[in-house]
């Protein structure tokens, strides 16, 4: 609602304009109002004001009367019903006979008083929020999970372990075993951890609230490696979106055996051919198009530089077929797993 001293410096500009020759539509469209509500504003020259604030309001039919709003008031907060909520009392009340008003109105009536809070000694349920991690270089924080692949068998699926790089999104280590067992799951980390040279180089390895995830097996590992440990919420797989995303990408190949495997070999010798595909030919959306293995070893930026001196040597052949900047081919240093709102404005995050 514009207020009156705006409308008059409004209607004042649009006659100057006009004075001027110019329209009024234009004029309007200048000063962000419609040209009909230029026209309700004024009438003949007059100026005419918004009466709605100060306009009589007939008083609705159902409003309860100031007994009845100091009535729902004490009645909640007797000790009686000072534990219950609205849904209660009201039909508790039904019971004794006593109807004061519906649960709706007892629940906006004690908004107004600002007293529709948890009651009771138990406390109020508090909303967790995922951990946030956040690496700017290969091998500092790391996802894993497991995915089912189904054997051609009916009823039989084969388990494929899988270590992601969220920097680099690099596949980092992989297994494919009949079963879910924490010992196999440490030994997939510390071959992850050798063939990255991580030992004794703190990392954070993160990943759902499986058993074998949290195997007194797997801990014992992960301690000795100077591993960290980090876990979803429970329930929520997306706290985890780089593992889903990438046994998405795996099972989403069009050479992907969807009727199953004939053998366990025949699986671990299909993941092989997506691993090297996936880290070496694969030109990820999420690292602006190199594949994971070059941003894990540093040749991305100078591939990226040299795309750029590509793009800008077109703009300057054929300048009238770009209307702005050449596409941006920088990719940003920091990474980060679930980062809250107030971290996104704060930092250039690639999520």
């Amino acid at each position: 609602m514009t207020n009156a001293s705006d409308r008059i410096k409004a209607i004042e500009l649009v006659k100057e304009a006009q004075d001027s020759g110019a329209r009024l539509e234009p004029i309007c469209e200048e000063l962000n109002i419609s040209v009909r509500t230029y026209q309700r504003w004024g009438l003949d020259g007059e100026i005419l004001f918004d009466k709605r604030p100060t306009a009589d309001r007939p008083v609705p039919k159902n409003k309860i009367t100031d007994e009845e709003y100091n009535r729902i008031i004490e009645i909640s907060n007797s000790s009686e019903y000072a534990s219950m909520p609205p849904s209660q009392i009201v039909p508790s009340l039904a019971d004794k006979g006593e109807y004061i008003a519906s649960e709706s109105t007892f629940y906006r009536t004690l908004r107004q008083e600002n007293m529709q809070k948890h009651r009771g000694r138990s406390k109020p349920p508090v909303k967790s929020v995922p951990t946030t991690h956040i690496a700017t270089a290969p091998n500092q924080l790391w996802s894993w999970d497991i995915t089912w692949l189904a054997a051609a068998v009916l009823g039989l699926y084969f388990k494929l372990y899988l270590v992601l790089d969220i920097y680099s999104r690099k596949i980092v280590a992989w297994e494919i075993w009949e079963e879910e067992t924490g010992e196999h799951a440490a030994n997939l980390i510390e071959k992850a951890v050798i063939s990255e040279k991580t030992c004794g180089r703190p990392v954070i390895l993160h990943s759902d609230n499986g058993s074998p995830m949290k195997s007194a097996t797997l801990l014992a590992t992960l301690e000795k490696l100077c591993v960290a440990a980090s876990y979803s919420r429970p329930r929520v797989s997306n706290d985890n979106p780089y593992s889903e995303s990438i046994f998405r990408t795996c099972k989403y190949r069009p050479d992907f055996p969807y009727k199953g495997f004939a053998s366990i070999e025949d699986a671990r010798d299909w993941v092989s051919r997506f691993v090297h595909w996936y880290n070496n030919i694969h030109h990820h959306s999420g690292i602006k198009f190199v594949t994971p293995n070059e941003r894990h070893s540093g040749k991305a930026d100078e591939i990226l530089r040299n795309r750029k001196k590509v793009y800008e040597a077109a703009k300057a052949l054929h300048p009238e077929r770009w209307t702005g900047e050449t596409r941006n081919w920088i990719l940003n240093d920091t990474v980060a797993l679930n980062p809250t709102d107030e971290m996104k404005k704060q930092l250039k995050i690639a999520v």
